[in-house]
């Protein structure tokens, strides 16, 4: 009788004991984390405000605990920020403890960096053992769109952070079919729909799918713990919206980014199918063009746009190793068992990163290139468990073969995404690869010849090899400051659209990069000091078009030129410090004249002025500390307030000046192309209101700012 035997499949290595592990594991780890605090909290107050528009909404957050809840602009609660509020909660409880202030405004993002590196360890141990856990930690942190929001007011930090804590959840939850864990990752899923609306439920389907094949318990408790944890998701993302939507709209601030002053239809227009489909009413414009064709507003759409020039010197460092590496561990625990655990790992983690990366390379509309933050965590634990499970193996031919060549795909990407900036650190580029050839050689031969010491030496080199560009760009990225909507890692060019110090090509739309300079001056702009206005500039109602289609204000600046009360420095497209497009759509500079002018006799007033667009207002209102309006709200293409309403605060004595010349954005119904002060279109509700203050109210010129008294009419 013939018996048939079947290879058992190639170990991987089993969980470490809770309690046990290396004496210098947990001094390493506390190393670590202190070393990436201390790395985060350097030169934090370079950033200044950073994103004026969350900013300032921080400070009404702040002073009012209405605006705090509902995230509104100012503290007197006329509009919203155009997200849920729960990124800008932290921040707002760190400014009413320590004052306002560049580090207590930031200070929580590095913290949520040195939290979300701490859990990524601890999932990332917790089966491939401490020095995976350390690499994952050490992968994350040196990447460079990470080194940049992590340091940055906008809410992709915490949404980072809450993803990896859903991951963390739900592999906990695959051990033993524990339903506690699926409920803690509905929650954070849930307060993570609250930071940053749909793109927290990315992750779902591969992790609802993963759960309901590979959990430990039967068919029909694994999709009953996965309705509960469905329940717990909704209710702690649906408590905040229930209330929005159910209290009177007069009770309340208006629900930025929405026509309709609805957060439902801001979560799945604006912020929902209009981010897939291109079709974000009231949006800046953009729509990248499907199938890898597009070169819209928002980049070029496709396969390829997690490598291309604009966002690969930002997350694609170590994307290629990722995915390699992914497959490599698939296909060592091909044999293992339903509910295998290290399987499950892969299957997460690579899931998580799979989708999220699809929807990034194919949405058409509005795409910054910062929001790859939140696959950092992904990259960074697929690398620390496929290098752990390979060398584990090295004793076999081919893991130490895929380990060689992953070493040199990382280390030849390198020198493609380094000749991107060719004047960068020119000699790296070639040190990287050279590198990288003699440690994959070493890989090929240390699991059959040398020993310690030489292995100890081929793993150095490889792991210098691979992290010694991304190091480079994210030393970079610490060493400068970040201002504005837009901000990119890395030096100049390093994100294609000009990061810190100048230079870089157009941004989308047409807009130009910028310089340290923190004018964020475009094509033609005059030297700093200067107006910073660009060609073809409209005066007395003339018309003239900038580079990328912009029109001017008729009588005004064109939008990216000086902001009321700004003295050569950008206004709200213009202000702001290095940092992708030279901060656009920064708030704007505040002269000493123009900040007296609003203080006096602010207290009483509802609002001390206002202005159309988020960033413009936000400016003034930092400034002055003291309330000050937006009116249409990010874009200025809101409608609100209606001329109707704002007439009758005018006529109610609870608005003092309105700011001239005002863009947030510039955008219409029809975007790019809206005219009038502050956009909202020919016939937009901030063309209206513009119209209707110039024609009938005093005007006032403080230096180089103008303002209309709205308690002085004219005649």
């Amino acid at each position: 009788m013939t018996t048939t035997t079947v290879a058992p499949p190639i170990p991987v290595p089993a969980p470490p004991e809770r309690a046990g592990g290396p004496r210098w594991a947990r001094p390493a780890l506390y190393g670590l984390l202190l070393a990436v605090a201390l790395a985060y909290f350097y030169n934090l107050s370079a950033s200044g405000y950073a994103n004026s528009f969350y900013s300032a909404a921080v400070q009404a957050g702040s002073q009012s605990w209405k605006a705090l809840f509902f995230g509104s602009l100012d503290s007197a609660n006329a509009i919203t920020v155009d997200k849920p509020p729960a990124a800008l909660w932290p921040m707002a409880l760190s400014v009413r403890l320590f004052g306002l202030n560049s580090w207590a405004i930031l200070a929580p993002q590095v913290l949520m960096g040195v939290a979300t590196a701490a859990v990524l360890n601890t999932a990332v141990r917790r089966r491939f053992g401490p020095v995976a856990g350390l690499v994952a930690v050490g992968v994350f942190a040196l990447t460079p769109v990470a080194a940049l929001m992590f340091r940055f007011n906008n809410p992709d930090a915490l949404l980072a952070l809450l993803m990896t804590v859903t991951v963390w959840c739900v592999l906990r939850a695959l051990e033993q079919g524990r339903t506690k864990w699926l409920l803690w990752a509905g929650a954070a899923v849930g307060f993570a729909f609250l930071t940053k609306t749909l793109q927290a439920f990315l992750i779902l389907p591969p992790l609802a799918v993963l759960y309901a094949v590979c959990a430990p318990v039967p068919v029909r408790k694994r999709l009953g713990q996965l309705a509960l944890s469905a329940l717990t998701m909704v209710v702690a993302g649906g408590w905040w919206v229930a209330i929005v939507e159910l209290m009177p709209a007069s009770s309340r601030p208006y629900v930025g980014g929405s026509q309709n002053n609805s957060f439902l239809e801001l979560t799945f227009g604006y912020n929902g199918l209009g981010r897939l489909n291109g079709e974000e009413t009231g949006s800046v414009g953009g729509g990248g063009g499907g199938g890898g064709r597009g070169g819209g507003g928002w980049g070029e759409t496709g396969i390829g746009r997690m490598f291309n020039s604009e966002v690969g010197g930002q997350i694609a460092w170590l994307l290629p190793a990722a995915l390699i590496l992914l497959v490599a561990g698939l296909w060592l625990t091909r044999k293992a068992g339903r509910t295998d655990s290290a399987r499950a790992a892969f299957l997460a983690w690579g899931g998580a990163l799979v989708m999220t990366a699809a929807v990034f390379s194919f949405m058409a509309g509005i795409f910054h290139q910062y929001y790859t933050v939140a696959l950092a965590p992904y990259i960074a634990a697929l690398v620390a468990m496929g290098v752990a499970v390979l060398w584990e193996e090295r004793s076999a031919w081919w893991p130490r073969a895929v380990l060689a060549g992953t070493v040199v795909v990382t280390a030849v990407w390198a020198y493609v995404l380094l000749g991107r900036t060719p004047e960068y650190l020119p000699w790296l580029r070639w040190a990287v690869p050279v590198g990288g050839v003699v440690a994959a050689l070493g890989l090929l031969v240390v699991g059959r010849f040398g020993g310690r010491g030489l292995a100890l030496a081929v793993v150095g080199l490889s792991f210098a090899a691979s992290l010694a560009a991304p190091t480079a760009y994210t030393l970079s990225t610490l060493n400068s400051g970040h201002q504005g909507s837009i901000v990119t890692a890395g030096p100049s060019g390093g994100g294609g659209m000009g990061g810190p110090g100048g230079g870089g090509r157009g941004g989308p739309g047409g807009f130009g990069g910028g310089g340290d300079d923190g004018r964020g001056q475009r094509a033609g702009a005059q030297p700093p000091g200067g107006q910073g206005q660009f060609p073809g500039q409209g005066q007395g109602g003339q018309q003239g078009n900038a580079p990328g289609g912009v029109p001017t204000a008729p009588g005004g600046t064109a939008p990216g030129g000086t902001a009321p009360g700004a003295a050569g420095e950008g206004g709200a497209f213009g202000g702001g410090g290095g940092g992708g497009m030279g901060g656009l759509l920064n708030g704007a500079s505040v002269s000493t004249e123009a900040k007296a002018l609003l203080e006096k006799d602010a207290d009483a007033y509802t609002w001390a002025a206002a202005a159309v667009g988020a960033q413009n207002a936000a400016g003034y209102q930092l400034a002055t500390g003291e309330p000050v309006m937006a009116i249409g709200g990010f874009n200025g293409s809101d409608p609100s307030p209606t001329l109707a309403q704002f007439k009758k605060y005018v006529a109610e004595g609870k608005v003092h000046y309105f700011v001239s010349g005002g863009t947030g954005g510039g955008m219409g119904g029809g975007g790019m192309g809206g005219e009038g002060m502050g956009g909202g279109g020919g016939n937009g509700t901030s063309s209206q209101i513009s119209s209707w203050v110039t024609e009938n109210f005093t005007e006032v010129t403080v230096g180089s700012a103008t303002f209309y008294d709205l308690t002085k009419p004219v005649g």
